[in-house]
């Protein structure tokens, strides 16, 4: 099965979905800013409870050391959402897509070894360039990366492979749990997740990326056999502009 999303018409460069997602940015700062307060405060609660003496201390102490992890949790949502509204004005230039791969293959190889991921990546040399915003396209890699290590708690193999057509198609593919349609269906909106610490914005930042970028996203899975996610990027030209989502 193959699911393929399309750029929607609600995610155009419009001027009210910019000034909503300005809006939206300084909400989560200001949000942000209220929690860093409150996690400041019972930082200092728990020392002052340490090492909790009496029943009574350690159950305020177990109380208050909940509601920290509960800010970090929110801390890390907002940190999340921000990137998913903010994927904006990006800075492309012609960029070899295996240097890209390279460098964020370097970066995550020992997260890798210590989930025991076994990385194998088969990408040519002689691919066609593609207008990248670097940094951004590396995070929307990363967390399709992420992804398949979630869908491999035991460790596993995940294969990156690229190759050439009118641009680049580049796959993704785990031998993780996989997932059946009616999961496929519903992986890139936003806040939708199947763990109970994930914040269900992975899969959709990575869309918006890829979509900002003038490419698409296709999805395959099935339970028990792995998932594959497929890239599609138009090669650069050199009238090609930013697109905003």
């Amino acid at each position: 099965m193959s699911t393929t999303t399309e750029p929607s018409g609600t995610e155009t460069s419009s001027q009210p979905y910019a000034e909503l997602a300005e809006l939206a940015g300084r909400l989560t700062h200001e949000i942000k800013n209220h929690l860093s307060t409150l996690s400041l405060n019972l930082q200092l609660l728990t020392e002052e409870l340490r090492p909790g003496e009496s029943p009574r201390e350690r159950r305020a102490l177990q109380r208050a050391q909940k509601l920290q992890r509960e800010c970090k949790r929110l801390v890390d949502l907002s940190n999340d959402f921000l990137r998913y509204a903010q994927v904006r004005d990006l800075r492309l230039e012609p960029t070899d897509i295996k240097d890209v791969i390279e460098e964020l293959l370097d970066f995550y190889g020992p997260s890798a070894a210590h989930a025991r991921i076994d990385i194998d990546t088969f990408v040519p040399s002689d691919l066609p360039l593609v207008n990248l915003d670097r940094e951004l396209f590396k995070r929307a890699l990363l967390n399709l990366i992420l992804n398949a290590q979630h869908a491999m708690p035991d460790g596993g193999q995940l294969t990156i492979q690229a190759e050439k057509a009118d641009g680049v198609i580049l796959s993704l593919i785990d031998t993780g749990v996989g997932m059946p349609p009616e999961i496929q269906a519903k992986i890139f909106r936003p806040f939708f997740t199947t763990r109970s610490e994930g914040s269900g914005l992975g899969l959709p930042t990575a869309r918006r990326i890829i979509e900002a970028h003038g490419g698409r996203i296709e999805v395959e899975s099935e339970p028990g056999r792995g998932t594959k996610f497929t890239i599609y990027l138009p090669a650069a030209t050199t009238d090609s502009a930013p697109h905003q989502p």
